[in-house]
């Protein structure tokens, strides 16, 4: 099989899930000036879905990327994305209207997005990965994948079904590597089994990886050297195989940091490495939530609760014990109008959601914290 990231010019690059906002637009103007300082960097590398920001992504990437470069200055990542699609019939007008958003005529790479043990016996039984392996026929795909969210057992088990698939994007940060419910270690090692290509997402775990706790910062404020994200990135950028780490930046500020240490990426050396153990084992001794802020769950949610929000004060509160959280969670609640306990239990954003989580157990946690 040949190298599907001939084309990409480095191992890093630009996700589009949590661009500059203003309100609940995206700000055009600061996306722009980071597309440019991306591409002059020398890194040409973007990935979006059509769900990321309530679909705004798609449309921010025509606006301030494909409308503004020639086709040949990037290599675009797209996502079949199961809430959009019911039957075969459904996907090739689904890709059709991504294509017409994004403002290209192919993606470069299309990914079945978000794959687990139910999601994909749903493609299979729509066919939906044939539809996607057509399109590449036609010159409308260049590179077939899948971005994963479930045990390495699943994953083995679509690489086998599978065998045409050229590359794989999974969940990996220092923090998940060994984490029971996420995998990581055993999804990369079930990847170099299969000799496919590592796309990383997560490697700053939602932003997590980058506000640590005070015993965590103290750690890396010893090394008296990068960013914590560089830490993070880094880490995940350093394993056999790697080809891409994305990084959702969200500023002008957080691009140009990012690209600084990627420009010429060197590997963590042992002392830093050292220093990534002594944060993993501050991190499981705080029992925090591991929540990334990705907000699939707030998609199907029908009360609509705000939950990765209701998470993060969770999380504030074990960290700083702050009566600030407390104050957060009421304001929270009086802006959406329904309370944790308002949850009906129907499981839909734990189905949903990328890192396992049993939300419905923790937000009666939260309830029993917050409105005791």
């Amino acid at each position: 099989m040949a190298d599907c990231f001939e084309e990409v010019k480095k191992n890093f690059g630009f996700g589009c899930m949590r661009l500059p906002m203003n309100g609940k637009e995206v700000d055009y103007e600061e996306t722009c000036k980071m597309v440019d300082a991306f591409l002059a960097n020398g890194f040409n590398y973007f990935d979006t879905a059509h769900g990321y920001l309530d679909g705004q992504s798609e449309i921010a990437l025509k606006k301030c990327l494909t409308s503004r470069y020639p086709r040949e200055a990037y290599i675009l990542t797209n996502k079949l994305s199961s809430h959009y699609i019911a039957k075969n019939e459904d996907i090739r007008p689904f890709f059709q209207t991504q294509l017409e958003a994004c403002g290209v005529d192919y993606f470069d790479f299309y990914l079945m997005h978000a794959q687990n043990r139910e999601i994909f016996e749903k493609y299979k039984s729509i066919r939906a990965y044939e539809t996607a392996l057509a399109l590449k026929e036609e010159g409308k795909i260049r590179h077939f994948g899948i971005s994963f969210h479930d045990k390495a057992a699943v994953l083995d088990r679509i690489l086998t079904e599978y065998p045409q698939i050229e590359a794989v994007q999974i969940q990996f940060n220092y923090v998940d590597y060994e984490d029971a419910s996420v995998e990581s270690r055993k999804c990369y090692e079930v990847c170099r089994e299969h000799g496919k290509p590592v796309i990383v997402m997560e490697p700053v775990k939602g932003g997590s990886l980058v506000n640590l706790p005070a015993d965590a910062q103290k750690v890396f404020d010893n090394l008296h050297g990068g960013s914590n994200a560089s830490y993070a990135i880094r880490f995940a950028a350093s394993f056999p195989g790697v080809r891409m780490v994305l990084s959702g930046m969200s500023s002008l500020a957080m691009m140009e940091e990012n690209c600084a240490f990627m420009k010429d990426f060197q590997p963590l050396n042992d002392q830093e490495q050292m220093a990534i153990a002594q944060v993993c084992a501050i991190f499981r001794g705080q029992g925090l939530i591991p929540c990334t802020g990705c907000r699939y769950c707030t998609e199907v949610c029908p009360q609509g609760i705000p939950i990765p929000d209701l998470f993060a004060c969770m999380n504030a509160k074990k960290q700083f014990q702050s009566w600030d959280s407390d104050s957060y969670y009421r304001s929270i609640q009086a802006k959406n109008g329904i309370a944790v306990s308002g949850c009906v239990k129907c499981g839909q954003c734990e189905d949903i959601c990328p890192q396992h989580l049993h939300i419905r157990d923790l937000l009666v946690d939260i309830s029993h914290e917050f409105e005791k």
